[in-house]
């Protein structure tokens, strides 16, 4: 029997990364385009201005690795879903990812506890607010962000399913979840007592809220607030308006009617256009529905986020405990987000 000959799969060259950089370049690669459109050095000086002095005791020792680097780091983590042990081995294996980070073959590339320290610097000094406010500054400076008309939602973010006993999850409910497991602190440190259970269409959740007011016209997120999955949607609604959305419409479903709602609306001279909501006894007309459906239209547009954030982010969740972590997370969620919406806008001008 004849032996089948099969396509040699070639030597090894000197310029194998330089083709295999051009040919990932004519597929696709969503980091080759965000590198085109953004210069990272943007966000130096509130990364340095916050962290430089941050766990240094003396000028002895490794040095840190740079920041916009590490930084870098952490749109990879939200855009592709990964883990800090995932990340970092993806970063040995993927030529992308090294290139995105400025990383050659053989440099030395951060570990898992480098890029988990890093995101808790951010969380705990509140830098990702910072950047995140910083970018959406500079993409209203670009005059991406029209304030033509807003739109609210809210979209679950999953946690780690906790396993408690009864006692324990009414200690929780009761706010009283800190007292717990005083004698095992290593437990402690794995239990969230900040997220919660609710339930929306038949299915349950258990985590946080990521509440969110967009643009209308770009899709760009321009605000948001952390709250935990039980809090409904209408409550961080004051926590998300401002002075810049006076005189705009605002959109939003029907979660977002009542009398408080009304009155914030209000308060911000805003055009209210939320859907409005039917009762037992008092239905909705046919005008009505009618109206919601127009309006519908434009909320839909909010829908698109949040789908971009499932698929092609790799879905909304948190593997980290507690709510302040979680704001971390989601604020780089949301940040991740508009950096690659303002990719887009850029690539359909």
């Amino acid at each position: 029997m004849n032996k089948q000959n099969y396509k040699s799969q070639g030597k090894e060259s000197m310029f194998d990364e330089h083709f295999i950089t051009e040919q990932l370049s004519n597929i696709g690669n969503p980091l080759e385009a965000i590198s085109k459109v953004i210069d990272f050095e943007l966000f130096r000086p509130t990364l340095e201005a916050k962290l430089q002095n941050v766990n240094k005791k003396s000028n002895a020792g490794a040095k840190p690795y740079d920041y916009v680097t590490i930084f870098k780091i952490m749109v990879l983590q939200r855009y592709y879903g990964l883990s800090d042990k995932q990340v970092e081995y993806q970063i040995l294996d993927r030529t992308s990812f090294k290139n995105f980070l400025g990383f050659k073959t053989g440099d030395k590339i951060p570990d898992e506890k480098t890029v988990w320290l890093f995101r808790e610097n951010l969380t705990n000094l509140g830098i990702v607010e910072d950047l995140f406010a910083q970018f959406e500054k500079y993409l209203e400076d670009k005059g991406l962000i029209l304030n033509e008309g807003q739109i609210v939602d809210a979209s679950f973010t999953v946690a780690p399913r906790q396993r408690n006993t009864r006692e324990e999850n009414k200690a929780i409910k009761e706010g009283k979840g800190d007292e717990l497991w005083q004698d095992h602190p290593h437990k402690k440190s794995h239990k969230d007592i900040d997220a919660r259970w609710t339930k929306k269409n038949g299915e349950k959740y258990f985590g946080y809220k990521n509440n969110v007011k967009m643009d209308n016209k770009s899709k760009l997120i321009k605000k948001y607030e952390v709250t935990d999955a039980s809090v409904h949607d209408s409550q961080p609604l004051k926590d998300v308006l401002e002075e810049s959305d006076k005189g705009q419409d605002i959109y939003g479903d029907s979660a977002y009617t009542g009398q408080k709602q009304e009155e914030t609306i209000s308060k911000y001279q805003m055009n209210n256009l939320v859907n409005e909501k039917g009762y037992r006894n008092t239905p909705l007309t046919e005008e009505q529905k009618e109206n919601n459906r127009k309006k519908s239209k434009t909320r839909a547009r909010i829908e698109h986020a949040f789908g971009f954030m499932e698929q092609s982010m790799n879905g909304l969740f948190v593997r980290s405990i507690g709510i302040k972590r979680a704001k971390g997370i989601i604020g780089l969620i949301n940040f991740t987000y508009n950096l690659f919406r303002y990719e887009q806008l850029v690539r359909i001008a």
